[in-house]
């Protein structure tokens, strides 16, 4: 029982509750229930994204972005054709009053299926990684290991498994180090490297590849690993028309005092108890349309938030994509950086 209730919710949670459940079970997915246990529906992290996409709130009942008619098995046999003839997930099994009595989640781990994209990727790695002093007085930031490879190999291998093989770097500070470790890399990564005379800030490295790119590209700070789905994120920008689409993260943090609201004269206009903070975060990970860097000034420093409000003044599509926080991590702190390893490798 305690595997089936991973999955399981009451309706009426907020979004943002049926989030942080969903990132717990590491499935994607939750099912409804009414307060008699009767399965009602499921909601799926796509879900939750298209609901806000379209409008909806963090606070909002989650039934309001749930699918009702979820598909449902009566036996484990049952269950188990359902599973292997579609690309479900998890099959809840009811029994004849509609509660959920078990759960088949298939016989082994489903290796994850990748769409080729084929897309080059630009990584503004020439930052001195401040945040991370002493250890970035040794070695460049993109290079502090995670595990047993560091955090820029990393983020390539992930892009990797979309087939994108091709690598534009923006290097300044200790560079020289990052070109040694991957002349030496048995990997034999498809890099080419852009250097930096002056520092020109997260965006303003980008005026190094004029002319260099010539199809849509990622773009992405060396701090951060990102494990949703690029292929979702590619078609969002594409269906949409946008120059830019920023993928950002639902950051939840409890507040653990009671937070009160004041009106005029001092009165109490409301109070909430350890409230639940939902907040949208860049990630620092970005799709870009190459004429962008058309509007960038040669050795401009810049900020690349800079760069999204320049687009956006000029009248050009820009756009948010959200992505459980669950799916982001960011190593530009220490406390981070070793959440980071034991997320990927365990204690």
């Amino acid at each position: 029982m305690d595997s089936i209730q991973m999955f399981l919710a009451n309706c009426n949670l907020s979004v943002s509750q049926a989030m942080r459940k969903i990132d717990s079970n590491s499935h994607g997915i939750l099912f409804l229930v009414d307060d008699n246990n009767l399965l009602v529906g499921c909601v799926t992290d796509g879900d939750i994204r298209r609901y806000l996409l379209s409008g909806g709130g963090m606070s909002d009942v989650v039934a309001r972005a749930s699918n009702q008619k979820p598909k449902v098995a009566r036996s484990l046999a049952e269950a188990i054709k359902l599973y292997h003839n579609r690309d479900y997930v998890v099959i809840p099994i009811i029994n004849n009053q509609g509660i959920v009595i078990d759960m088949y989640m298939g016989e082994g781990v489903k290796d994850k299926k990748y769409s080729p994209l084929h897309l080059p990727v630009v990584i503004n790695a020439g930052g001195k990684g401040t945040r991370l002093d002493p250890f970035t007085r040794v070695l460049p930031k993109p290079l502090i290991p995670v595990g047993d490879l560091p955090i820029i190999e990393l983020i390539m291998q992930e892009y990797q498994s979309y087939s994108c093989d091709e690598f534009h770097i923006i290097v300044n500070y200790k560079r020289e180090l990052m070109k040694a470790y991957f002349a030496d890399n048995e990997a034999n990564y498809n890099i080419t490297w852009y250097d930096e005379e002056k520092p020109l800030g997260t965006g303003g490295g980008l005026s190094l590849l004029r002319g260099k790119l010539k199809s849509t590209f990622f773009f992405a700070n060396c701090d951060a690993l990102l494990t949703a789905n690029y292929e979702s994120m590619l078609k969002f920008h594409k269906d949409n028309g946008n120059v830019i689409t920023m993928i950002c993260a639902y950051k939840n943090i409890n507040i653990p005092y009671g937070v009160v609201e004041m009106g005029e004269n001092g009165v109490i206009t409301d109070m909430k108890e350890k409230p639940l903070i939902s907040f949208l975060t860049n990630t620092g990970i970005y799709i870009v349309e190459p004429e962008v860097i058309d509007d960038i000034g040669d050795e401009e420093a810049i900020g690349f938030p800079d760069i999204i409000e320049r687009e956006k003044q000029k009248g050009k599509k820009v756009a948010v994509f959200p992505v459980s926080e669950n799916d982001w991590m960011d190593m530009g702190q220490l406390p981070e950086l070793e959440k980071m390893r034991k997320k990927l490798f365990g204690e």
